[in-house]
């Protein structure tokens, strides 16, 4: 799990505002005297506070991943395995309709941000990796193949794209299907 940075109540204002702004407008749209403004603190707190902007996004993007990441450890529980990995889809199901109405917020902030190097975009790494070594281990517990798990990391990253552009219905659903079939594919050999 990302580990939780204290934050002040200022910072904490500034976090919430910019993730609220990130996530609806975008990254690019979004300036700091904006952030500012809507947290009622001066940029200099802001600065103060996160460094830069891009500091600022990555703080962001990990404290989406944090409430992701635990929203799946909800849903999923002490599930067996097999049923752990289905249960992934339905923690993104739940996800998308109550968090996610422009998309995936990761898959997002990676359109708008080029560099490699930029905070957000190691936080977008750490995320996805998170998600694929979850997947795998469910697997590998459930003597299920890597190869499945890297499927159902695929299944799961169109349907959020699928989903979000509104392209098929219930993208997530029919991906929980296909994944399911899979995984009774490998369970039968």
């Amino acid at each position: 799990m990302v580990a939780a940075v204290k934050l002040t109540p200022a910072a904490e204002r500034v976090l919430e505002v910019a993730e609220e702004l990130f996530y609806a407008r975008g990254i690019h749209a979004v300036g700091v005297d904006l952030i500012a403004g809507e947290s009622g603190v001066t940029k200099k707190t802001l600065y103060d506070r996160f460094g830069s902007k891009d500091a600022l996004i990555g703080h962001y993007l990990r404290r989406r991943d944090e409430r992701w990441r635990a929203h799946v450890y909800a849903v999923v529980g002490d599930a067996p395995p097999a049923e752990g990995l289905l249960l992934v889809f339905e923690a993104l199901d739940r996800w998308m309709r109550s968090m996610n109405p422009r998309g995936c917020a990761f898959v997002n902030a990676h359109a708008e941000l080029p560099d490699g190097d930029h905070p957000g975009r190691h936080a977008i790494a750490e995320q996805k990796r998170w998600l694929h070594d979850l997947l795998r281990d469910l697997a590998a517990r459930a003597d299920l193949s890597s190869k499945l798990a890297d499927e159902l990391l695929i299944l799961l990253e169109g349907a959020t794209v699928a989903d979000s552009l509104k392209l098929v219905p219930d993208a997530v659903r029919t991906a929980k299907q296909v994944a399911a079939g899979l995984i009774a594919a490998e369970q039968n050999r």
